[in-house]
């Protein structure tokens, strides 16, 4: 096979493993910064596989696929957690430089080890256990109180794996009813009363070198982001603090190297409690393309190629981002067509996907010193592409 991602002379390449939207975004600061980009993608209609010249068809879950595919990059990085734990320890005993490594990476793909881990190393968590039966859940809901939260350790995300509970009675109807995927186990946690949902994200550098961005907020809609601002509004200096201290320490205890973002609650007696960990470039950091100094997406190739890490600082007061979701508008190129008109400030990314009801499609960024302002002409846009509203 031609080697496609030839670039000049002393600069690495970069491989991808997954062809999602995450990995479609590094290709324009890989241009930026003269590295190649190789993708790891099932199919050539994947988002990423449509903006990538270098692109291997394979599976994650196939050892033999993932040492093909590692063969003449430099490094290897996620754009997503689902390569199996095993498969991350072969390439690394074949001399791969795997980052974030499976010692790491593992902290983000089984719950349960990671709050083991987050509980060790001081960092504020809900209250949590692991359970076997309904009687456990029940005995952790004696000092929880009820709902209780339920999840599988492994294979959760955007909502998935995820129940909140008000009785004993669902529960059992859930752990009866639900078969775990393999190696999965069951996960108790408090059911956290919080004024708002955070991510604080971080850039680390295998030398250790490391970066803050601004605490965000985030609004979930049945368990899908759908709004970021940077930065959270209402946060006191000592939770924004808070939030970025825990974050690095996660980072530094579990030895991350690329981005991480750490998602979290902001209680309402005004703590920080750690929800949940992603070990890759992440929704709530899409907003810095056009916001901050330098890009979730070019800090995390700098990270893991070792390069110093770019500025995170916001590039203007506020920065709001909006998903745009699959809705009931099929044209969705049309629909430029107003938003660019009606707002030539808003900057629209589209990941190449087809429309399919709650489906990730795109997002919008918009930047500026008045928030509600911001607020206002994202969601208009966002709205609009999605079939929302037609005016």
């Amino acid at each position: 096979m031609t080697d496609l991602a030839h670039v000049a002379s002393g600069f690495p390449v970069v491989g991808v493993v997954g062809g999602g939207q995450l990995a479609r975004m590094m290709q324009q600061p890989a241009i930026a910064l003269g590295v190649g980009l190789r993708v790891l993608a099932t199919s050539i209609e994947e988002s990423a596989a449509q903006a990538v010249r270098d692109v291997r068809i394979g599976r994650h879950d196939d050892l033999d696929d993932l040492r093909a595919f590692a063969d003449g990059c430099d490094v290897i990085t996620f754009d997503h957690e689902h390569v199996p734990p095993l498969f991350l320890k072969a390439l690394e005993d074949d001399g791969v430089a795997v980052r974030p490594g499976g010692r790491s990476l593992v902290h983000a793909q089984d719950k349960l080890i990671m709050r083991e881990a987050l509980t060790a190393a001081g960092v504020p968590c809900p209250l949590w256990a692991e359970v076997e039966t309904p009687s456990d859940v029940a005995e952790f809901a004696e000092r929880a109180g009820w709902p209780v939260v339920l999840k599988t350790s492994r294979g959760g995300y955007d909502g998935r794996g995820v129940w909140v509970l008000d009785d004993l009675e669902a529960v059992h109807d859930l752990m009866t009813s639900t078969t775990l995927a393999g190696g999965a186990r069951w996960l108790a946690e408090e059911r956290v009363d919080f004024v708002q949902e955070l991510s604080a994200q971080v850039a680390r550098s295998p030398h250790g070198q490391a970066v803050a961005y601004p605490v965000v907020r985030t609004v979930q809609t049945n368990g899908i982001c759908t709004e970021v601002v940077s930065p959270a509004p209402g946060l006191t200096d000592d939770e924004i603090v808070a939030a970025q201290h825990a974050a690095l320490t996660v980072a530094q205890a579990l030895d991350v190297v690329g981005m991480l973002a750490v998602e979290m609650f902001e209680t309402r007696d005004g703590r920080v409690l750690v929800n949940e960990l992603a070990m890759r470039p992440h929704n709530s950091g899409h907003w810095s393309i056009e916001g901050a100094v330098t890009s979730q997406f070019e800090n995390h190739l700098r990270a893991v190629l070792d390069l110093p890490l770019g500025s995170p600082s916001l590039v203007a007061p506020y920065a709001v981002m909006v998903n745009v979701l699959g809705g009931d508008k099929g044209d969705l190129y049309r629909a430029y067509l107003h938003c660019m008109a009606r707002d030539p400030g808003l900057k629209i990314h589209m990941y190449g996907k087809e429309v399919r009801a709650g489906r990730k499609l795109g997002h919008v960024t918009v930047v500026g010193d008045d928030l509600d302002d911001l607020l206002a002409r994202a969601h208009h846009a966002a709205d609009y592409l999605t079939g929302v509203i037609d005016e």
